[in-house]
């Protein structure tokens, strides 16, 4: 079995399960594509950002299917994000990569604990101006990580008051014009591997659409968010371990 075989289905099985959430891939993308390129800054992040934003948009697509896109707010979640994120990307130029896996292990404990807390929904009352406040610092923190503000926005939305599956629809589709926009400061000194790039998009691309419609259609978000936690957990702790040998 090949290496880009390997790298290849897992990749397409964390799209599929990102694209429930709508949240892209990169989030999980960040620690799996860590296990086998070495360099963070110069081939992770950029290879994961590239993804979030195809895997978010595919997502979109299959979002938008079954109505869970509530466009307007949507698009004006998207140009907050966009204009913020690329500030933590053109940061992360400057620091140490132990500092930056130091923050997103902290992020990583965020994200668990909201995924498994409760939240009351507010149907037709959600606090959107607050999720915007906080998309601001959410993006930052996600262009320094290299892995686009699905990961902490979607939770963020759910917070306020939204359904997770309208949650997730409006999420995809905010966090893709960022991932693009986040890699800008990246192309100057990213490194490509076009025979590994080309079919991991193609796998994210098919897996994401497959998860937002499982989404939609037959799983109740309450226990895919259940499971994406764990499933960033072990993989987090995964990478820890390999940083620690």
């Amino acid at each position: 079995m090949s290496h880009n075989f390997v790298i290849t289905l897992g990749l397409f099985i964390l799209a599929t399960v990102s694209g429930m959430l709508g949240l892209g891939v990169a989030f999980a993308a960040v620690p799996f594509l860590g296990l086998f390129l070495p360099d963070l800054v110069h081939q992770v992040q950029p290879l994961s950002l590239l993804l979030n934003g195809v895997t978010a948009l595919f997502s979109v697509f299959g979002f938008a299917q079954s109505g869970y896109v509530e466009w307007k707010r949507a698009f004006t979640l998207a140009i907050v994000t966009t204009i913020a994120a690329p500030f933590g990307a053109f940061l992360a130029q400057f620091v140490h990569q132990i500092y930056i896996w130091f923050v997103y292990f902290t992020s990583v404990v965020y994200l668990a604990y909201r995924l498994f807390k409760p939240v009351k929904q507010r149907p037709g009352n959600e606090n959107f101006k607050l999720a915007l406040v906080l998309a601001i610092p959410i993006s930052i923190l996600s262009g320094f990580l290299g892995v686009g503000p699905g990961f902490l926005l979607m939770p963020t939305l759910i917070i306020v008051g939204f359904e997770p599956k309208k949650a997730a629809g409006i999420n995809a589709f905010a966090v893709t014009p960022p991932s693009f926009s986040a890699l800008l400061p990246h192309l100057p000194t990213a490194y490509w591997d076009v025979g590994l790039m080309v079919p991991l998009i193609i796998a994210g691309a098919i897996g994401s659409f497959v998860g937002a419609r499982m989404t939609s259609l037959y799983v109740p978000s309450g226990r895919i968010k259940q499971l994406f936690g764990i499933l960033i957990v072990v993989m987090t702790l995964y990478k820890i371990y390999t940083l620690l040998r």
